[in-house]
């Protein structure tokens, strides 16, 4: 079968979860190759990228790619890529990876497809588009296809395969040194997981209020889940956009999302609307996100949300 490249997304030496879902989709495509840029590749990193289907896992140990901005690792990727002869590239549509694919693409002079939450076995990717009211289906016609795709578009799955280790060497331009990384500053708190691989995602709206997160924020860490917001709470200064869940922030597909205060305006539904279970918690009986829960209370958030709290504490104990 044609290798399919999978651009690995990890932090601190772990692979994340974008970077299986991708696995197991390229399993369908193909046999998936993994592509690790950057130093931290451990033996049991290469594990469990095998154990979700890599055959290899090429790996482009180079602290250039760490210390410069997106330019070396599309250098790299496409050094990969024009050594392996791949049928597609995969690259978690995140902001960093549709920056590398957008580069890759023209080093190799092929089409690429971005934020896609589905690849058929002909290579033509799917993309959910104007807040998810229209579904359009594209494939690239020139080149090999690069293609993003969008986290927690696919449920990860264990092949229970093993994969091989293979060391590949790269020269950066200068030219790709142009920009360098001077900080980093870590969004997480408390040890929570990231919004986009949170399996529980406790979101706040206007209606909880400036002051108002502290229960969401317990409630969160109880659940061991992560804290998100609508986009007018972000506009408002309240939260950092990385907690933005909505088509102009983070797309989330948790196991449970609690929807506080939230009315359910159309680009923040296509941010939750693919979470297995929702519950909204809102004073208005009649607001949109009520017709997408799962389970509703109405209620003032400053009331319930404390209540909450307090049961799920006592719950556990």
């Amino acid at each position: 079968m044609s290798e399919i490249l999978v651009l690995v997304e990890h932090s601190d030496g772990a692979v994340k979860k974008v970077t299986l879902e991708l696995l197991t989709l390229a399993r369908s495509l193909g046999t998936p190759a993994a592509v690790w840029l950057g130093a931290g590749c451990s033996d049991a990193a290469v594990a469990t990228l095998g154990e979700y289907g890599a055959d290899k896992v090429y790996v482009a140990d180079s602290a250039e790619l760490d210390d410069f901005l997106v330019a070396p690792k599309a250098e790299a990727m496409a050094r990969v890529l024009a050594d392996s002869q791949a049928a597609a590239v995969l690259i978690p549509s995140t902001a960093e990876g549709k920056e590398i694919a957008g580069r890759l693409a023209i080093k190799a002079g092929s089409g690429v497809i971005t934020d896609a939450v589905g690849v058929a076995a002909d290579l033509s990717a799917t993309q959910s588009v104007f807040g998810g009211s229209t579904v359009v289906t594209s494939k690239v016609s020139t080149g090999t296809p690069i293609i993003t795709v969008r986290p927690n578009s696919v449920a990860p799955e264990p092949a229970a395969g093993a994969a091989a280790r293979v060391d590949v060497t790269v020269d950066i331009s200068d030219a790709a040194k142009s920009a360098r990384v001077t900080d980093r500053t870590v969004a997480r708190k408390g040890g929570r997981p990231e919004l986009s691989e949170a399996a529980i995602v406790v979101s706040g709206g206007r209606g909880v209020g400036e002051g108002g997160f502290g229960p969401l924020e317990e409630l969160a860490a109880l659940l061991g889940g992560a804290v998100g917001c609508s986009r007018v709470v972000t506009s408002a200064g309240w939260r950092p956009h990385a907690e933005q869940v909505g088509q102009t922030g983070t797309k989330v597909a948790p196991d449970l999302y609690i929807a506080v205060g939230i009315s359910g305006a159309t680009q923040h539904i296509a941010g939750c609307k693919n979470a297995k279970t929702m519950i909204a918690i809102n004073t208005d009986p009649d607001a949109t996100i009520m017709s997408f829960a799962d389970y509703a209370v109405i209620g003032d958030a400053a009331t319930v949300m404390p209540a909450l709290v307090e049961a799920v504490r006592a719950a556990k104990g």
